[in-house]
């Protein structure tokens, strides 16, 4: 098994990338887009890498972080997910996004990715439900000025920051601040 790749970029097509290791052999890996976008050829990369073993081809697809690479094993996992649309979910978002849609049994969220139809969707929240570790949600979130406030607020009020931030996904994003704030305690008292 590939599990990581570092080297040069040789070529770039699509999201094809050509990789070439110190020791001079050139890796093909199907590359997510946050990554190919964030180099160019002759730059120095490290990913991480899924092989996929066919009966009629070997195929390599490489991420950009560890989060990413994880959510894509877990999705694999999932009956009627494939290396290749797991690979479309995991560069269709982050994988903060994808923990948070779990969490909230957004079939919605899923379906809007190209590829993946409403059953799917949700057999891939009925699975990944039960899986999904919490470590993925929140590690890598970037917050609004309003959720640092909320989570501000909470905390001060002497609520755990961690269970502040993970019930921010069930709170109605178009309330007002202080609305926000009294729908999370409420949340946060019924635990």
């Amino acid at each position: 098994m590939i599990s990581k790749l570092k080297g040069i970029i040789a070529e770039v097509e699509g999201n094809l990338l050509l990789l070439e290791t110190s020791g001079g052999v050139f890796y093909s890996l199907f590359c997510m887009p946050d990554l190919i976008s964030a180099h160019k050829i002759g730059d120095n990369v490290e990913m991480y890498t899924y092989l996929q073993v066919r009966e009629d081809a070997l195929t390599l697809f490489g991420f950009s972080n560890k989060d990413a690479h994880k959510l894509f094993q877990m999705l694999l996992s999932v009956d009627g997910v494939g290396p290749k649309l797991g690979f479309a979910i995991v560069s269709f978002t982050d994988a903060s996004k994808v923990t948070e849609a779990v969490i909230a049994q957004n079939v919605g969220f899923f379906s809007s990715i190209p590829g993946v139809g409403k059953k799917t969707a949700q057999k891939i929240l009925l699975e990944l439900s039960s899986k999904m570790n919490q470590e993925f949600t929140l590690k890598n979130q970037v917050l609004s000025a309003d959720e640092v406030i909320i989570i501000d607020a909470l905390s001060s009020l002497g609520f755990d920051k961690s269970e502040a931030k993970k019930i921010l996904v069930h709170i109605d994003n178009t309330a007002t601040i202080e609305n926000k704030i009294k729908q999370a305690i409420q949340l946060l008292t019924k635990k």
